[in-house]
């Protein structure tokens, strides 16, 4: 349809400027409900114009992943700090700032000869001291010996303790005997039947064994004050043994103190060379050969950062917390890492840490990711794009990002049906991974969608599938 047009000019104008005006504002809708008409003839008969030219895709299913992207930062797998553990001057450093150090290689040495002197010192104490607890072991073993000679001689006291009783006991019956015979003997001299020298001879006899008696009796108790003499010297002898394990237990408390000391001055004498506790990469130095090294100093004299392997740091928002619970129970989730500008693939590791808790400033739970990093590129500090894959959806259907658009009643894709006309189908979408969008309700597999030339489209058109740019047209 021809469209007109109307000038309207300022020269002759022999109609009042109102009724001129009426008219203009009539032919403004004329014109209005013209172009309308138009459109709906368009619409009704968009069937019977040129087909449009669209690039189509297939509804493919496919084992798609389920991600989640997010930023992560590097860091070491273990950070730790050197310092010295004693004062001195810094005789020796042996490595380079940022080389690679393996556990156990020497990193610096400090002036020992001090440390060396005061464990000559704590030897020769003990040595000293040594020599000390053998002459309180001989002192004890001596004092032993006199407890036993004191022993030795307490039953040798009482032994003629028992002697001197049986004597007196022996004497006793001897005096009684000859007692007997000298009253015998001076009945019989007042009888006149012996002469007065005999009688007094038996008298003199029986005196004599009165007085050994006595003499008996009194060796019995010299006897026993032997014996109370010896005890009190085995009472002192056992005195002395007490004395001398008392000094034998002191010096040999004093070779433990020496020992004590000697172990010290070794241990401080080993902290004069620093070797690396791990596997890493050393940083900073913090002071060159020749300075005094101060004990316990805040700052430490290098950082070591293992970077074998090596965590990476991220976080989840807490609304995925029952996948991540779902589908981190059974096996280890594959985690990704793609550094920025590195044209290289992505780098494989694995999820080993969840967090405790939700940070509740921000609603994400912190996860980390251990990376073997063999190549060594990540580096701690290092941010990173992360791609964690929770699991794997078979069979799902999936589309071209681009077929997907959105309108106001939400999202749907243009079908192509087998007339070659185009219908609006409302889809519900799932994620989007390497430019394939996931359809979950709306579309079969098998069908096309319009992936380019949709502005160009309305309901019902007819379309010619062109290819798309950089494939080659098939006869």
């Amino acid at each position: 349809m021809q469209t007109s047009k109307y000038v309207v000019t300022r020269t002759h104008c022999p109609l009042p400027i109102g009724r001129l005006w009426l008219i203009i504002l009539g032919l403004t809708y004329f014109c209005t409900g013209c172009v309308a008409s138009e459109a709906q003839s368009n619409e009704k008969d968009a069937g019977k114009k040129r087909p449009v030219s669209v690039v189509v895709a297939i509804a493919t299913p496919k084992t798609v992943p389920m991600l989640f992207s997010a930023t992560g930062n590097v860091e070491a797998y273990s950070t730790v700090s050197v310092k010295s553990k004693v004062g001195g001057q810094l005789t020796g450093v042996y490595f380079r700032q940022g080389q690679k150090v393996k556990q156990g290689d020497l990193l610096f040495t400090i002036d020992s000869r001090p440390l060396q002197a005061l464990l000559m010192q704590a030897q020769a104490n003990k040595v000293k001291d040594l020599a000390q607890v053998k002459q309180a072991q001989a002192n004890l073993e001596k004092a032993k010996a006199q407890v036993q000679q004191a022993q030795a001689n307490v039953e040798k006291a009482k032994a003629q303790v028992n002697q001197a009783k049986a004597n007196v006991v022996k004497d006793v019956a001897q005096a009684t005997n000859a007692n007997s015979q000298a009253q015998r003997y001076a009945n019989l001299l007042k009888q006149g039947a012996i002469s007065k020298q005999q009688a007094e001879d038996y008298q003199t006899s029986a005196n004599a064994q009165k007085a050994t008696v006595t003499a008996d009796q009194g060796g019995v108790a010299n006897a026993q004050a032997a014996v109370v003499a010896a005890l009190a010297d085995v009472q002192n002898a056992q005195a002395s043994v007490v004395a001398a394990q008392a000094d034998v237990q002191n010096a040999q408390a004093v070779v433990a103190a020496d020992q004590a000391a000697i172990d010290n001055a070794q241990v401080q004498l080993s902290y004069s060379s620093i070797y690396s506790p791990i596997n890493g990469r050393t940083g900073s130095l913090k002071l060159n050969q020749g300075n005094l090294v101060k004990a316990d100093a805040d700052d430490p004299l290098i950082t070591i950062s293992q970077i074998h392997p090596i965590y990476v740091t991220f976080s989840i928002p807490q609304r995925l917390l029952p996948d991540l619970n779902k589908y981190n129970t059974n096996h280890k989730l594959e985690v990704d890492a793609l550094v920025p500008k590195d044209p290289r693939q992505s780098v494989r590791g694995e999820l080993t840490f969840v967090d405790s808790g939700v940070n509740p400033q921000t609603g994400t739970i912190q996860l980390k990711a251990t990376f073997t990093n063999a190549d060594e590129r990540l580096v701690p500090g290092q941010f990173v794009n992360v791609v964690l894959k929770f699991t794997e959806e078979p069979n799902a259907i999936t589309v071209p990002a681009p077929a997907v658009q959105t309108g106001q009643k939400g999202q749907f894709v243009y079908v192509v049906k087998s007339d070659k006309k185009v219908e609006v189908r409302p889809v519900i979408v799932g994620d989007t991974v390497e430019s394939a969008t996931v359809i979950k309700q709306g579309l079969q597999p098998g069908e096309q969608v319009v992936v380019d030339g949709q502005f160009n489209l309305v309901p019902g058109a007819r379309v010619q599938v062109k290819p798309a740019v950089g494939s080659r047209q098939q006869s």
